[in-house]
C-alpha cells in the first residue's frame, strides 16, 4: 500500500502541474488509506496548496539551483510539515520526505532534498513578522490589492486573516422533522460536539458524514451560514413556485423547500446531468418531494418553465469568498475572470423573465469582487426599471462565521 506522503505527492502533482481539483484528487488517491492517513493526506494537500507562496519563499532561501517540478513538490511537502504540522517530529518530516525521492523515481535528488530541509529546520523564519503580504498570507498581491481598492485596507486584512484558517462547518436542520435544538441532541448522541448558530447548528468536533446516522436519516444537510442566510432572504411561502436556476449541489434549494414546509414547488435546475443527480439524491434523502430537478441552461430562456413567485440566481463566480475551502482559487489570474460579469448578467437577465409581478428575485455569488457583485446588479437595475432593490448584503468571512458572500434582493413592481 502507498504511504500517506506518496498519496499527498500524487495529489499535489496532479493539482499543481495538471490543474486537477484538489478535493476530487485527494479523495480518489487516499480512498484505500486508513481514516487517520486520509486526514494526514488532506492536511498536507490543502496545506501545501494554501501556503504555496510562503513555502516558495522559505525553500528559495536555501535552494540555489533550478530543480525538477516534482522535486519542488517533494520540498513543499517537507517544508510544510516542518513549519505547519507541529505534531510531526522534525526528524520524521525530513527523513520520510527524503524517502519520497526514491518512491517517486527521483532518488538522484535525495542529497539535495535532505540538505535543503535540514537548513530550513535549522533556520526558522518568523512568517508572522514578515512585511511581505504575499508571503505572509500566501495570497497573490494582485488579489490583495483588488480587495484593498474595492473595499478598504482594513477589510482586506479581515479577509486575509481567514484565508488560511480551517473553515467552520454548519448543519441545517430539516425542519420537516426537527429544529436546531433537536438536531444538536441527535448529533450529540453520535458523539459530535456542536452548538446553536441562530436557526442552524455549528459543528465543533470532526464530523464524518459517511457514518452519520442523522445525516442518513435526512435530518440535516451541510450548508455554509452565508448561503443559508441568502436562501432564507428569498422569503418563500408554502403556496409559492420557486426557481433556483444554478442549484447544484442543492443546499439553498433544500433550505428553501424546507422553509416552505415541503409544499409549493421548487425547481432546482443545473446545466450538467451529474450535478442534477446530486440535487435529486439530496432531495430524496431529505424527503423533499416539492423539489423538481432537471437539466437547464440558465443563459437560455426556457418557455417550458412556469412563472415564479421567487427566483434564486446564484451565479457561477470567481469564488474569492470561499478561498479557505478551496485554496487553489486564490491563484486564479484576475485577467482570466474578466468575462464572468457578462455571463452573470446574462443569467440574471434571463432568469428575471420568469418572475411574476410582485415577485422576489435574489442575485448572489460566493465571491468578494464588486465587478461580479454590485456592478452586475447596478447594471441590471438600470436596464430593468421594473425591478427595485430591497436589500443587499456583503458578508466578509470570519474565522467562526460564514464564508465571503454577496446577495442582492430585488422585487418586480406591480404595474
Amino acid at each position: 500500500m502507498k504511504s500517506a506522503r506518496l498519496c499527498a505527492f500524487e495529489v499535489l502533482d496532479s493539482v499543481i502541474r495538471n490543474n486537477a481539483y484538489s478535493n476530487i484528487a485527494a479523495d480518489k488517491s487516499a480512498e484505500e488509506l486508513s481514516s487517520a492517513d486520509r486526514a494526514f493526506v488532506s492536511q498536507l494537500v490543502f496545506g501545501v496548496i494554501e501556503r504555496r507562496l510562503t513555502l516558495d519563499y522559505i525553500i528559495n532561501e536555501y535552494l540555489t539551483q533550478r530543480t525538477k517540478p516534482k522535486v519542488k513538490i517533494i520540498l513543499y511537502i517537507g517544508a510544510y510539515q516542518l513549519y505547519f504540522m507541529d505534531k510531526v517530529p522534525a526528524s520524521a518530516a525530513v527523513n520520510e520526505t527524503v524517502k519520497l525521492c526514491d518512491e517517486t523515481g527521483n532518488g538522484f535528488y535525495k542529497p539535495l532534498v535532505n540538505a535543503v530541509l535540514h537548513k530550513i529546520d535549522s533556520n526558522r523564519i518568523d512568517i508572522d513578522s514578515l512585511e511581505n503580504e504575499e508571503v505572509k498570507y500566501s495570497c497573490p498581491q494582485s488579489l490583495i490589492n483588488m480587495w484593498k481598492k474595492q473595499y478598504s485596507e482594513e477589510t482586506a486584512w479581515d479577509i486575509l486573516n481567514t484565508v488560511n484558517v480551517i473553515p467552520p462547518v454548519f448543519a441545517v436542520p430539516n425542519t420537516l422533522f426537527l429544529d436546531s435544538d433537536e438536531l444538536i441532541y441527535e448529533l450529540m448522541l453520535e458523539g459530535v460536539e456542536c452548538e446553536k448558530a441562530g436557526a442552524i447548528v455549528k459543528i465543533v468536533s470532526p464530523l464524518n458524514i459517511a457514518k452519520s446516522k442523522a445525516f442518513e436519516r435526512g435530518l440535516y444537510h451541510i450548508e455554509d451560514m452565508s448561503s443559508y442566510l441568502c436562501a432564507t432572504a428569498l422569503n418563500a411561502k408554502e403556496v409559492n413556485t420557486v426557481i433556483d436556476v444554478c442549484s447544484a449541489p442543492g443546499g439553498k434549494a433544500f433550505t428553501i423547500a424546507e422553509s416552505m414546509n415541503g409544499k409549493g414547488k421548487v425547481y432546482a435546475l443545473d446545466l450538467h446531468e451529474h450535478r442534477v443527480e446530486l440535487i435529486k439524491q439530496g432531495a430524496a434523502r431529505l424527503s423533499l418531494e416539492n423539489i423538481i430537478s432537471f437539466v437547464n441552461d440558465a443563459l437560455v430562456f426556457n418557455p417550458e418553465l412556469p412563472e415564479a413567485d421567487r427566483i434564486l440566481c446564484d451565479v457561477p463566480c470567481s469564488g474569492f469568498g470561499v478561498i479557505r475551502r478551496k485554496p487553489e482559487i486564490r491563484y486564479k489570474d484576475l485577467d482570466g475572470i474578466k468575462e464572468l460579469p457578462e455571463i452573470q448578467y446574462g443569467i440574471l437577465s434571463t432568469s428575471s423573465k420568469y418572475l411574476k409581478d410582485g415577485g422576489r428575485l435574489i442575485y448572489s455569488t460566493c465571491t468578494l469582487n464588486k465587478k461580479e457583485n454590485e456592478k452586475v446588479v447596478e447594471r441590471f437595475l438600470k436596464e430593468n426599471p421594473a425591478f427595485k432593490l430591497i436589500d443587499s448584503k456583503t458578508v466578509i468571512p470570519s474565522p467562526d462565521g460564514g464564508d465571503g458572500f454577496y446577495y442582492a434582493v430585488t422585487e418586480k413592481k406591480n404595474d
